[in-house]
């Protein structure tokens, strides 16, 4: 081998390799990072149900738009044999594109690299990525599919995970951050999700927990499989981690588009704004009949949302969880709003520990990315029970009051029927700030129900009479007649209007117009104490 140095004289020096050389060694390295490791990682990967990490951007971007960042990058690690394999981006795709032409920022685990286990490369790709979101004011996702902290890279991939939750946080009401679960996520790689605004699961392919089934039936003797533990429907139905589960990841990638679609860039934006063929001042006539005007019938709140939005069509968010409350996106008037409401089909629409929170957070979310919220009431008041005593049904419900409270964005409430006690309060009542208060003449606002008022209030009168069960109507009828009869708050100035149901949407839209300029500042503080 020649050794090269100044002093070599230049006919003895080997010849500087052409541009177009160069070229070719790029184009070849280029081909090796798009191609991946092997065919034959591709093809297991494809073998598991999966998608690879190209594939899956590829769905999520519009077509062409991707740049990827430090697609050349290595890791640096020794020992355990890695010095021997260090393959192009070290197992992270990282870079940014648009959906909808509006620029999004991405990082997807590749599997086929190290099995997508974070190392200090791989870490600092993820940090550099989520710093230009937030530096651009761009939504971040991440297409998460990896085994967790690179064991042989030791506590430097454990500090690679703090330096994603740190900026998950930072990042928190700045920027919309969608996590797209394709694979399993375990130990602590599942916190970032759980600090980010939305996460998708897919059946199947799927996994988020923090200690393993083996782990599990070291400790406790409790055999579960890996979807049991942690799976999709696990997430999406019972713990409440997930927002949604879909069957493949094409559906479930769509539907991260169309969430785009509803949310500004960052919270100095408004939603984006589109035009719209359904008007305004459109009638729902269909209303009357599908609001029962008996408050023990129950219906489907899902029909109402869906003849007063445009063109019917919303976005669930928690479909499966706690679903006595309804979380979704909608437009009205092409503006997006939050919708808020109760469910009689589910519960009765009681609100409880689960509603509280799942409300709580959704209340938060629209408010940290100006998004106006509007509240349906339809809620016989709070479970009772030991179990929500105990678990901590004051503290739970607290989350959704001072959600409430703290927001900003213009609020509408709307009572279809039943708004009983604290209920009532907590859910955006005009006394915790909401702008207009608007309602239904089938609405009945009280302190509880009128069976249960008369029994205490005639308590003595109906024990004494002789005909107790008579006595028990006459109260009920002589307390609905003068504190539960539908004008009652508005004369007391607690409901702004009480209105046809079929003008639900032309009085909505007008007021969201109205507010839509609205301007309010909390208290200068560092930061409020809520119930958590």
């Amino acid at each position: 081998m020649t050794v090269v140095d100044e002093a070599t004289p230049v006919a003895l020096r080997p010849p500087v390799p052409e541009a177009r050389d160069r070229l070719a060694e790029l184009a070849w390295i280029r081909d090796e990072v798009i191609q991946g490791p092997t065919p034959g990682a591709t093809e297991a990967q494809h073998r598991r149900g999966k998608l690879t990490a190209r594939e899956r951007i590829a769905l999520l971007l519009d077509e062409g738009s991707f740049t990827e960042v430090e697609p050349l990058r290595r890791h640096r690690a020794s020992g355990f044999g890695m010095e021997a394999k260090r393959p192009y981006t070290d197992g992270v795709v990282t870079g940014w594109g648009t959906v909808d032409g509006r620029t999004v920022f991405v990082y997807a685990h590749d599997f086929r690299i190290f099995g997508g286990a974070l190392g200090e490369a791989h870490a600092q790709k993820i940090h550099k990525i989520m710093d230009l979101a937030e530096q651009a004011g761009a939504p971040l996702v991440s297409l998460s599919d990896g085994a967790g902290a690179r064991i042989q890279e030791g506590v430097t991939a454990l500090a690679g995970y703090g330096g994603i939750f740190q900026r998950n946080a930072r990042a928190s009401g700045v920027i919309p951050q969608i996590s797209v679960m394709l694979g399993p996520c375990a130990g602590g790689a599942a916190y970032s999700p759980a600090l980010t605004d939305f996460v998708f699961m897919v059946r199947g392919i799927s996994q988020m927990f923090i200690t393993g089934p083996d782990v599990v039936q070291a400790v406790t003797g409790e055999r579960v499989t890996l979807d049991e533990l942690g799976g999709a429907d696990v997430h999406a139905g019972t713990s409440g981690v997930a927002g949604f589960a879909y069957e493949d990841e094409e559906s479930c990638l769509a539907d991260v588009r169309h969430l785009l679609s509803l949310l500004p860039s960052n919270n100095r934006e408004l939603p984006p704004v589109l035009p719209t063929d359904d008007p305004a001042d459109r009638r729902c006539e269909g209303l009357l009949t599908v609001v029962p005007a008996d408050p023990s019938h129950s219906y489907d709140m899902r029909r109402v949302i869906e003849e007063i939005v445009d063109d019917g069509d919303f976005f669930e968010v928690h479909e499966r969880w706690a679903g006595n409350v309804l979380c979704v996106l909608a437009r009205m008037g092409g503006q997006v709003v939050g919708i808020i409401a109760n469910q009689p089909s589910s519960y009765a629409g009681v609100l409880d520990i689960n509603a509280s929170e799942k409300s709580a957070r959704f209340v938060q979310m629209c408010d940290a990315f100006n998004i106006p919220l509007i509240t349906m009431l339809d809620v016989p008041g709070f479970l009772p029970g030991v179990d929500q005593e105990h678990g901590g049904i004051i503290r739970h419900g607290a989350k959704l009051l001072y959600a409430y409270c703290n927001a900003t964005v213009p609020r509408i409430q709307l009572i279809l029927r039943k708004a009983y006690g604290g209920a009532y309060i907590v859910m955006d009542s005009r006394s915790i700030g909401a702008d207009l208060s608007f309602a239904w003449p089938t609405n009945e606002i009280a302190v509880m129900g009128a069976e249960g008022a008369a029994n205490v209030i005639f308590r003595r009168d109906i024990a004494g009479a002789e005909d107790p069960e008579a006595m028990r109507a006459q109260k009920i009828k002589e307390y609905k007649s003068e504190l539960m009869h539908p004008y009652y708050a508005a004369e007391r100035g607690l409901v702004d209007d009480v209105i046809d149901p079929a003008e639900t949407r032309a009085v909505l839209i007008r007021s969201l117009e109205m507010l839509r300029t609205k301007h309010a500042d909390l208290p200068s503080r560092k930061h409020g104490n809520p119930p958590l």
